[in-house]
């Protein structure tokens, strides 16, 4: 059957698991899917870019975000990554507020130095987590173009409710497939360079 909705997915879960009394217990092996692809997949589909203001030592970091990207001013200049102890080392030898150049990642909040000294537009680009499948969001970029994925890494989930299902080793592996193909489809598109044609002399 097409997986398309969040609903066909369930359907096919059971099928798959050839049980129709885990009707309660699908959508949380999804739910477990969902988490370990958000640990294991970084494709540009789940890229995102936001335009916030900063205006403190510590700004969060939107709900949604898994990895950072890029972080730059609007004006100009991107925010260079550093580690905590060279932050700290920074901010002693110059604690002074001014135009940030630098972040770190802490938490759920992102350090910036120099602490601004006024209100800056910086435009933040981030790998975000997929929305999660829902009766109301039936549906989301992974489901359209990779359903096969969340259907092994739910069938994967469910090992450990259903015990030792001998299936698991075959699941795992056709997940991990999925995971890698997407993966190899990030880095192609990112460094796939522009079509040149050669023109005779």
């Amino acid at each position: 059957m097409a997986i398309t909705t969040y609903a066909e997915l369930q359907t096919s879960i059971g099928n798959w698991l050839n049980r129709d009394d885990l009707a309660a217990v699908i959508p949380d092996f999804i739910a477990l899917a969902e988490a370990t692809i958000a640990r294991d997949l970084r494709h540009f589909k789940q890229e995102k870019r936001v335009t916030t203001s900063v205006d403190e030592r510590y700004e969060n970091l939107p709900n949604d975000w898994l990895e950072i990207l890029q972080v730059q001013l609007s004006d100009g200049g991107v925010l260079s990554s550093i580690s905590a102890a060279e932050m700290e080392t920074r901010r002693a030898l110059d604690g002074t507020a001014g135009r940030p150049r630098y972040m770190r990642l802490t938490a759920d909040q992102i350090e910036l130095y120099p602490t601004p000294d006024t209100p800056y537009d910086v435009l933040m680009q981030y790998y975000a987590r997929t929305p999660a499948l829902t009766d109301v969001d039936t549906s989301n970029w992974l489901l359209r173009d990779a359903p096969d994925v969340l259907l092994y890494g739910a069938l994967v989930a469910s090992a450990p409710y259903l015990v030792d299902d001998g299936r698991i080793t075959t699941w795992a592996a056709l997940y991990q497939a999925g995971i890698e193909g997407l993966n190899a489809e990030n880095m192609k598109g990112r460094h796939a360079g522009p079509l040149r044609m050669g023109v005779p002399r």
